[in-house]
């Protein structure tokens, strides 16, 4: 666990970690977080965003469809930068939105997220369960513009398909947690966080810029994609789920990240020739 939370301090560029089970832990965390560290009690998300299926993680997703059956979730919730205040313990972001249909944010909205928080008092997390660990051709999603959260959530591929999920806090941003505010039972364990350290070993710059490569082989190859490094969609003409089980009928694993979208995210070792088998293969299910 020690041995991880260094790592992953020194990619981040200075972090305190608190380790735990899946994404919706560690956003779970963020939150308790950030409304001990401000004393603040409102949260600003945007629509489309996804954070999770616990209540406080559900609370600040931007998608009425997955909210209303729990209702009422945990009051505070607000959504759209525009709702940033007085009152904002903190602005939550995803690089790039993947359930919400694998939208990244627009250009400058990062960096406008950012002043918000700085002139509010507020603190900006990031979730990049999905975005983080290399998917999108940089360690952390943020890398790509250069612009550093207080904060962010760390999941899914961070120790390779065992169960973990990580918070870390900037250095430079308020303490929050004391002893005994926040824990987890198996948060930590040795052996989630030893698959951890070798994930985080094995993502070094060749690999990162080998993500770069293949993404932009989908790109050329499918032409109309959207996404970053190999987190990408492409939106077809027709159910996205038929197009999903007519794939995998022909030894293509793909997703969906709406009606009518696919998405695509390969594991980053992927060659360049397994892509344009996989290209091949998605064209030729389009095409029946």
């Amino acid at each position: 666990m020690e041995q991880l939370a260094a790592k992953l301090s020194e990619r981040f560029g200075g972090a305190r970690a608190f380790f735990c089970n899946s994404g919706a832990e560690s956003v779970e965390a963020a939150l308790k977080w950030a409304r001990k560290a401000t004393g603040r009690s409102e949260f600003v998300a945007l629509d489309g965003s996804f954070h999770g299926r616990t209540f406080g993680a559900l609370s600040v997703t931007g998608q009425p469809a997955k909210r209303a059956a729990f209702e009422p979730l945990v009051p505070g919730a607000k959504f759209g930068l525009e709702h940033v205040g007085p009152e904002t313990a903190a602005i939550l972001l995803e690089p790039v939105q993947g359930e919400g249909g694998v939208h990244p944010l627009p250009a400058g909205m990062l960096a406008h997220a950012r002043a918000l928080a700085n002139e509010h008092g507020a603190l900006l997390i990031l979730d990049e369960v999905q975005t983080g660990v290399g998917r999108t051709g940089e360690f952390f999603a943020w890398q790509r513009e250069g612009v550093q959260p207080d904060a962010v959530t760390l999941a899914k591929g961070l120790a390779n398909g065992l169960p973990i999920g990580a918070l870390l806090v900037a250095d430079s941003a308020p303490e929050g947690f004391e002893p005994g505010d926040h824990a987890s039972t198996f948060g930590g364990n040795p052996v989630a966080c030893a698959a951890a350290c070798a994930v985080v070993d094995a993502i070094d710059e060749d690999l990162l810029a080998h993500v770069r490569r293949v993404s932009k082989i989908f790109a050329d190859g499918l032409g109309e994609t959207r996404g970053a490094g190999l987190l990408l969609a492409v939106d077809i003409d027709r159910p996205a789920q038929e197009v999903v089980e007519a794939a995998l009928a022909n030894g293509l694993v793909i997703g969906s990240a709406g009606p009518t979208t696919l998405r695509l995210t390969p594991p980053l070792t992927i060659t360049e020739e397994e892509a344009d088998l996989g290209i091949d293969r998605l064209r030729e299910t389009l095409r029946s």
